[in-house]
């Protein structure tokens, strides 16, 4: 006989004992099912949180960490500059950028867009819109359906040129090709250069610090920094260590507002960008504008872990997911073992016609495969319940909790992962059973 052919008869053998044992099997698949539920609703909700945001080059991005605050703040200087993470002023922010020392950087605030549509009887809405400089596009791989970003030229003569979202093009006109076209943004006339395509990195790295969603759809508008900030666009998170600032003057004002992010060329550049940054806050400590030797240069993955993306409350539910499905392989056991028991005679009257305690094994582990596959089948519509009420939940990352092909394919590998672990001992215990005794009691 075949292997397909032994399979295809350890399968009837099989469906032959789950009809026998109705009860005992849907406890088997329901257990495993709920287990299985559990586990992927909690691990896909993780996977959303701690994902990689630009996979391709997350280990050659980095923020740009100072401390610029003074020597005497209200809190401690080293407990501002933690809490606030990668923001910094302009000031130092544009020295930094204009070294170029980096393959890549880019400055970046927030701000809030009151966009005007051109239509009539349209009012105007507010989004999100995002103050930056030219490498932003570059640095970020962000993909464009029409036109491109601007230019080093356009920041520093304060071109007022914008770069918007696909959703933004779909909102105010109709999806065709506006490059060229006129938006009105906090009351300045900006003209549109480029349109994205759908970008919406979850996380939002690059605005975690400056007062935007972690997640989300993506942000509605790109505009240079130099330009919106003499437009007074007011960046979303400002701190400012003197109560004399002039906040009409973000850009000489002692208040921390913007990040930098640079790209290396390799990520074994980034010791020798620390110590240029080191030595730039040196030169500023000489100078009486620095007070803190404080410099730091995580990279994308590794700022994110800094700034606490994932919350601890989401580890600890995956966690206890998994150890409920633990839980629930083990009453899998008791239930294989329990039915193992009922079947001795049968397994006595196989041994005693031939069978070998490997065919035996095999047969047992093929029924505990396909307990799998139907708790795999059930455990994804427990699954899907599970992220519906996500879905329906206040929390930003909420709207986001899809099953993807990647945990689709995952819930049948851990439920056939379980089911077989599960197996295990019932299968060594039925391919022990001795004949003899069994024989004698029929």
């Amino acid at each position: 006989m075949g292997v397909s052919d032994m399979f295809g008869y350890y399968l009837d053998l099989a469906l032959r004992s789950f009809k026998r044992n109705r009860v005992i099997t849907a406890l088997m698949v329901l257990a495993l099912g709920l287990g299985i539920g559990a586990s992927i609703t909690t691990l896909t909700v993780l996977k959303l949180l701690s994902g990689d945001p630009l996979p391709q080059k997350s280990a050659r991005v980095f923020t740009a960490e100072l401390n610029p605050y003074p020597a005497a703040v209200t809190e401690p200087a080293e407990r501002v500059w933690q809490q606030n993470g990668d923001l910094t002023s302009y000031t130092d922010a544009m020295n930094l950028l204009h070294a170029h020392r980096a393959e890549r950087q880019a400055v970046m605030a927030l701000t809030g867009a009151k966009i005007a549509p051109k239509r009539l009887n349209e009012h105007p809405f507010f989004s999100n819109g995002v103050m930056t400089t030219a490498d932003f596009f570059a640095m970020f791989d962000v993909p464009f359906e029409y036109g491109s970003g601007w230019s080093e030229q356009d920041d520093e003569s304060r071109a007022r040129v914008a770069v918007i979202s696909n959703v933004l093009n779909d909102k105010l006109f109709n999806g065709s090709n506006s490059v060229g076209q006129t938006l009105r943004v906090n009351d300045h006339d900006y003209r549109i250069i480029g349109v994205l395509k759908h970008w919406a990195p979850q996380p939002r790295f690059y605005s975690i610090s400056l007062g935007g969603h972690n997640y989300g759809k993506g942000d509605a508008v790109f505009m240079p920094l130099q330009s919106a900030l003499a437009d007074k666009m007011s960046p979303q998170n400002t701190n400012c260590w003197s109560a004399e600032a002039d906040m009409d003057h973000l850009e000489t004002a002692p208040c921390a507002f913007v990040a930098l992010w640079v790209e290396l060329k390799h990520a074994t550049d980034a010791a020798a960008y620390k110590t240029f940054l080191s030595n730039y806050v040196a030169q500023q400590i000489s100078l009486g504008r620095f007070h803190h030797r404080d410099v730091a240069l995580p990279d994308l993955m590794g700022f994110l872990g800094q700034q606490q993306v994932v919350p601890d409350d989401a580890k600890l539910q995956t966690n206890l997911a998994f150890g409920f499905l633990l839980i629930c392989i083990v009453n899998t056991v008791g239930l294989l073992l329990a039915k193992c028991l009922r079947r001795s005679r049968e397994i006595g009257v196989r041994r005693a016609l031939g069978a070998t305690r490997q065919a035996i094994f095999a047969q047992f582990m093929i029924e505990s495969g396909m307990v799998g596959v139907a708790g795999g089948i059930l455990g994804l519509i427990f699954a899907e319940l599970g992220l519906w009420a996500i879905r329906h939940q206040p929390a930003e990352y909420a709207k986001l909790a899809h099953l993807d092909p990647t945990m689709f394919v995952a819930t049948f590998v851990i439920a056939l992962i379980a089911s077989l672990i599960a197996g295990l001992l019932p299968a060594w215990r039925a391919c022990v059973v001795a004949p003899a005794p069994q024989l004698k009691s029929v």
